[in-house]
């Protein structure tokens, strides 16, 4: 089975593009830190703990601000279903991200 990043999975059109400026894109597209993560590329598969992510029609805030939110979503329920014991939990997603 494929797994799909969040831009697929909601069909947001905010992925990267060939010749596309970063910041037209998704923040999840181009955070580094996050790389492989759930087997994503860049933070795609890590949305929940990205600031600024397009969800539901509009940017979201900080993690602090959008995480009740992301429990309830299909994308990360998937993902936490099919990652399952390898499931990496937001508290050690935000410590890559400060460091």
């Amino acid at each position: 089975m494929q797994k799909l990043n969040c831009w697929e999975f909601h069909k947001c059109g905010r992925e990267l593009k060939n010749g596309q400026n970063d910041a037209d894109a998704c923040p999840v597209t181009t955070e580094i830190k996050l790389n492989k993560v759930h087997d994503g590329h860049q933070a795609d598969r890590a949305c929940w703990v990205i600031a600024s992510t397009y969800c539901r029609g509009e940017v979201q805030g900080s993690f602090a601000k959008k995480y009740s939110n992301c429990e309830k979503c299909d994308f990360y329920r998937q993902v936490r279903q099919e990652e399952g014991a390898k499931f990496q939990l937001s508290i050690v997603l935000l410590n890559k991200l400060r460091n």
